[in-house]
């Protein structure tokens, strides 16, 4: 298979869809503070399945179950640092059995807030400043480029301090990433904040496309329309549903979450997928609209 820059320069690729919401369908308890980590840990078949599921639906590109994966919250769960690294290339290893060559592997690096599992993936609100976060996010970069994925997928990133962070510490990674904001995160509430993140993201080393998920579909417009120029954009929507993190739980009504996707290909979308919420069934209708 070509590398992904390569792709997108030809055509839109499709992403998968929500691997936790899949993986809550075959029964799993996502409550907890792990995630769907939790389910790496405990039942890695079903997260392949999943990932088959969704190469199946025909997504061009699965996501590892790496998110919520990270050295602090796994040692708070009793997990060694050589756990975590072995988990991290398990995601990995994973999706790679689950693509059988059909489709390119996104590690998934998730934001500092995902971690923390308290809804700070919608604010920024870490308390911390950008070199703290770039040394937190730099060791898992590394740990999970040496698991061989074909590309990182940098995923809601939640204010412009963690995108300058994400852009210092891929420095020297060597592994093409696509960098997407948190689209429903406070901290991009002025167009300002939105502009100067995407634009830090696009100048990160090996960035292939930036954007946004997590959001709403409603709210990529506002992010497409402040792109670096020339640059490929990435966007995963929600499904429309609003996450409540005191509850840890979904409310709301889904929406037609590709309703847009013609608009967004216009505006320069090469890679588009779907976030929570969305599954093998919502993949596949994407896949046809934009392979037909």
């Amino acid at each position: 298979m070509p590398d992904v820059a390569a792709a997108i320069a030809t055509r839109p690729l499709v992403l998968d869809g929500g691997l936790g919401t899949m993986l809550e369908a075959r029964g799993h308890d996502l409550s907890g503070v792990l995630w769907s980590a939790g389910v790496l840990i405990d039942a890695p078949g079903d997260v392949r399945d999943v990932h088959a599921a969704f190469v199946e639906a025909g997504a061009d590109v699965v996501t590892t179950a790496s998110y919520q994966l990270g050295y602090d919250n796994l040692a708070a769960a009793g997990r060694d640092a050589a756990e975590v690294d072995a988990l991290l290339t398990t995601s990995v290893r994973l999706a790679r059995e689950a693509s059988d060559g059909r489709a390119w592997v996104a590690a998934s690096v998730g934001p500092f807030g995902a971690v923390r599992a308290d809804g700070s993936e919608y604010t920024g609100a870490y308390g911390l400043s950008v070199a703290e976060l770039t040394a937190w996010h730099r060791r898992r970069l590394l740990a999970l480029a040496e698991a061989g994925p074909d590309l990182l997928a940098v995923e809601t990133i939640a204010s412009p301090a963690e995108a300058e962070a994400l852009a210092a510490a891929l420095e020297g990674v060597g592994i093409p990433a696509w960098i997407s904001l948190s689209g429903a995160s406070t901290a991009f509430d002025g167009d300002d904040a939105l502009a100067a993140a995407l634009a830090a993201a696009a100048a990160a080393p090996g960035a292939v496309a930036v954007g946004a998920n997590c959001c709403p579909p409603a709210a990529l417009t506002r992010v497409l329309d402040r792109m670096p120029p020339t640059t490929p954009a990435v966007v995963y929507p929600n499904s429309g549903e609003v996450w409540d993190a005191a509850s840890r739980s979904w409310h709301g009504h889904a929406t037609a979450t590709f309703a847009d996707v013609d608009a967004w290909v216009e505006a320069g979308a090469r890679l588009i997928g779907g976030c929570c919420r969305t599954t093998p069934e919502d993949i596949a209708g994407l896949a046809r609209r934009l392979k037909d």
